[in-house]
């Protein structure tokens, strides 16, 4: 391949991906508007569990790739039989793991609230919420691993598509369950607008059923539509092999504990910010929620990257793996850049659109300015790792993820909370995210993660 067109089909699987992440991303920023507008305690009972929430997303992420990545390196091989055979392991296998994980999530919600160090205005909403959302973690684990599977077989357009769907249901389902029947005025017009009035309850249920209405489809299109790993039609056992499940767990384990590191990090800057105040749990929040924003197509760029390189290892072709790796990093970085450049001015509209709390706004504003500034070594981390994953090469980064967020990030933000508030926390994290994406260009260009397979 030429270097055009290597460049063409890096933007041709990166758009679409980069699409999903932003109504991924923009999910949480309607959950997060909606919610803002009941007031700081609504938005503070859920910015407090958000962390543990991404914890539970990232095991079931953790958990669909490691069987997704099994199937590029066929499909990269031309072994398609052996692709669909994955498949269907993959879905015995995730299932299993995250009726589990849903088991332990709804069994804590009584309690992590206080874990957290909530206060206890907030604490019951705050339960009730994590309740909710770890009672659809078989629906949110269905939707990852089929997403997954399509895109590590070249098809990021139906993904992407489906995640748009899901974005607009949840701004509906959440218009009704979130607040209470009322009169609603548009254009002049006068009328009853019926509504559920779960408040906080109904964010979590408004995304649950969003998500389940999504994994059905593309679960549905995936086994009957998908050129390369449609089921219908040939028959095939759903008996889990053991060689399959190694392979599984060497790549997903890694990811895993990778996604507990960090969330857990997460969780910790939670328990650091939780004693500055309500104000400064929903500015905390709403902040990470608007960085998302930013980072959004730097996981999108990750996700082809893992595509190609899975399927260009997969094909035996190591000087293409190297181009695409060094292609899809730099494309990252670049777009997060001009990204970071918008977040920086236009962080008062963004928080402002989230919350009409002045001083919420006023702490909101000043973190996502000071992240601003990491942007560019963040996209280096983020789109790396999506090279390391392609490659199966997840042990590695782990750990460099652990040593960066907990030796870095924790401990500065420990250091400077006290005398800084969450300006300290976010000064932490800006450091921390440029130290992690030097050492992740390091070892991308050293190459020894090609040697995996």
């Amino acid at each position: 391949m030429t270097l055009g067109q290597q460049l063409k089909l890096t933007i041709q699987l990166s758009i679409p991906a980069v699409v999903a992440q932003f109504s991924s991303i923009a999910m949480q920023y309607i959950d997060a508007a909606m919610v803002g507008s009941l007031g700081a305690e609504a938005s503070a009972s859920i910015g407090l569990v958000s962390t543990t929430t991404w914890l539970f997303s990232g095991l079931c992420v953790a958990c669909a790739t490691g069987f997704s990545v099994q199937v590029a390196h066929a499909i990269g091989a031309g072994d398609m039989r052996l692709a669909r055979a994955v498949l269907r392991q993959s879905f015995v296998a995730t299932q299993v793991f995250v009726c589990l994980l849903a088991a332990a999530g709804m069994l804590i919600s009584g309690s992590l609230p206080r874990w957290l160090g909530g206060e206890d205005e907030i604490c019951g909403d705050s339960s009730l919420y994590f309740f909710i959302y770890a009672a659809f973690l078989p629906m949110l684990q269905l939707n990852f691993l089929s997403g997954s599977m399509l895109r590590c077989s070249g098809n990021m357009r139906v993904p992407s598509m489906l995640s748009m769907l899901m974005c607009l249901l949840d701004v509906v389902f959440n218009f009704f369950l979130i607040f209470p029947s009322r009169e609603v005025s548009w254009f002049g017009l006068s009328f009853f607008m019926p509504g559920a009035g779960m408040e906080v309850a109904g964010a979590a249920l408004g995304t649950g059923l969003a998500e389940m209405v999504t994994a059905g489809l593309v679960t549905w299109y995936l086994c009957t539509r998908s050129s390369n790993l449609k089921l219908s039609g040939e028959r095939g056992s759903f008996r889990i092999k053991s060689a399959t499940l190694k392979k599984a767990l060497r790549i997903g384990l890694p990811m895993g504990i990778e996604h507990a590191v960090i969330c857990g990090a997460q969780i910790m800057t939670t328990v650091i910010v939780a004693p500055l105040g309500i104000f400064s749990i929903a500015a905390n929040s709403f902040a990470i929620t608007a960085e998302s924003l930013c980072y959004m197509p730097g996981y999108g760029i990750a996700d082809a990257a893992t595509t190609l390189v899975g399927q260009s290892l997969g094909a035996g072709r190591k000087d293409l793996t190297r181009r695409f790796a060094r292609i899809t990093v730099f494309m990252g970085m670049a777009i997060m850049g001009v990204m970071g450049v918008i977040m920086y001015v236009a962080a008062p509209l963004i928080i402002g659109s989230m919350t009409p709390d002045a001083e919420v706004l006023s702490l909101g504003v000043m973190a996502l300015r000071i992240e601003a500034f990491a942007e560019p070594m963040f996209a280096a981390a983020i789109v790396a790792y999506g090279v390391f994953v392609g490659a199966g090469s997840t042990i590695i980064p782990c750990l460099m993820n652990f040593f960066s967020i907990w030796a870095v990030r924790l401990t500065l933000a420990a250091a400077l909370a006290p005398s800084m508030g969450l300006k300290g926390v976010w000064l932490a994290m800006c450091i921390e995210l440029c130290f992690r994406g030097i050492i992740f260009l390091f070892r991308m260009e050293k190459g020894n993660w090609m040697n995996k397979i």
